[in-house]
């Protein structure tokens, strides 16, 4: 949305998720903006196209000064709360977007990105991914260095988006507590995007944290299933609307929301209701406990369950987790606590590391 000069963040919206007026209404107060690129728009065009992305965040910084502060720490974020200010923050959805190269790497990381989310819907050179064919069996000897520079950099490992293989491969090699910043639970929607238990206690003893995805297909089996047999997987329904929308990526996404929205009303869809998110929540607490789930929503990057299509919405979830109990001291580390713990232990880690060059 922000890639568009057209539009503006300060403004209320009709269509989209995100805009200040709603997230202010929806108590949103730390958002990671998502620096994405295509996974076939690679090397000098994709650099390009990630650079154009993460100067369009920090313009919308720039020119909201009294709404948007750009958070790089947890005590930026923090910082921000006390100044009533939207802490944005970035990360980079998409190893390919490195082009192979670690001084890149560690140039996005001086523009303010965050996490590295290491694989989008395809492999990359150095790390499969959960929707495309193992290449690599996991990560590369290369894709380990990625990890330990990221380690190195204080910018968090992010493993949504990457193959079962690569996932446990990241565990293996990272010195620092991980995220999945928009993935759900597998056990409860069987996605390849979704995390199993057995990955959810993985990050427990990692120290990390899962970041629940909005995404109807993420949250309900019964729509997922359905969906694919009409349409597809969220891969080929993405990449047909993209082609729809002659490369338009914030085109793509709206008109595959619309659709889908429109299947449910009418019946062609099941129906996904925003309690799922809550579902997913329960889950992760039972199996990997409430120090280790967040809100990881893909806000205008996804189909959003009915009664969650935008920011304003987030309250309901606060208001469900206090129904079934849960403490308010809980509920504030579901709401974004964990990540900046999570947060705060990869900037520890940074400074423990920051002399280490990355192993050969």
């Amino acid at each position: 949305m922000l890639f568009d000069k057209t539009f503006d963040i300060g403004a209320r919206h009709t269509d989209g998720s995100i805009d200040i007026p709603r997230m202010r209404e929806g108590g949103l107060d730390a958002l990671f903006f998502s620096i994405w690129v295509p996974s076939d728009l690679s090397g000098p065009p994709g650099v390009k196209r990630a650079l154009d992305l993460i100067d369009s965040v920090r313009e919308a910084v720039r020119r909201h000064p009294n709404d948007l502060l750009l958070a790089t720490t947890a005590a930026d974020i923090r910082r921000a709360a006390t100044e009533h200010k939207i802490a944005a923050l970035m990360g980079m959805e998409g190893g390919h977007m490195i082009d192979d190269d670690l001084g890149l790497l560690r140039d996005y990381a001086a523009l303010g990105i965050r996490y590295l989310t290491l694989t989008h819907f395809k492999n990359n050179n150095w790390a499969d991914s959960s929707t495309d064919k193992p290449a690599h069996n996991g990560l590369t000897p290369f894709g380990k260095d990625v990890v330990r520079e990221l380690n190195r950099l204080g910018v968090m490992v992010d493993v949504s988006h990457v193959a079962d293989k690569t996932f446990y491969d990241v565990l293996e090699v990272t010195k620092a507590p991980v995220i999945a910043s928009h993935s759900s639970c597998r056990a409860i929607a069987n996605s390849p995007r979704n995390m199993t238990d057995d990955m959810l206690r993985a990050v427990t003893k990692n120290g990390g944290v899962v970041m629940i995805n909005y995404e109807a297909s993420f949250l309900s089996e019964e729509y997922r299933a359905s969906n694919q047999r009409q349409s597809g997987d969220v891969v080929s329904q993405l990449s047909a609307m993209s082609r729809k929308c002659g490369g338009d990526e914030a085109c793509s996404t709206l008109e595959t929301s619309r659709i889908n929205h429109e299947a449910m009303k009418a019946g062609k869809l099941p129906v996904v209701s925003w309690e799922k998110i809550v579902d997913h929540i329960d889950h992760v607490v039972k199996v990997a406990g409430v120090e280790h789930v967040g809100l990881g929503s893909d806000f205008d990057g996804a189909t959003m369950p009915f009664g969650m299509e935008d920011a304003s919405k987030l309250p309901k979830i606060t208001e469900a987790l206090l129904s079934k109990g849960y403490s308010e001291r809980d509920i504030e580390k579901v709401l974004g606590g964990n990540v900046l713990r999570v947060m705060e232990g990869v900037e520890k880690a940074k400074n423990q590391n920051q002399n280490r060059n990355p192993e050969p």
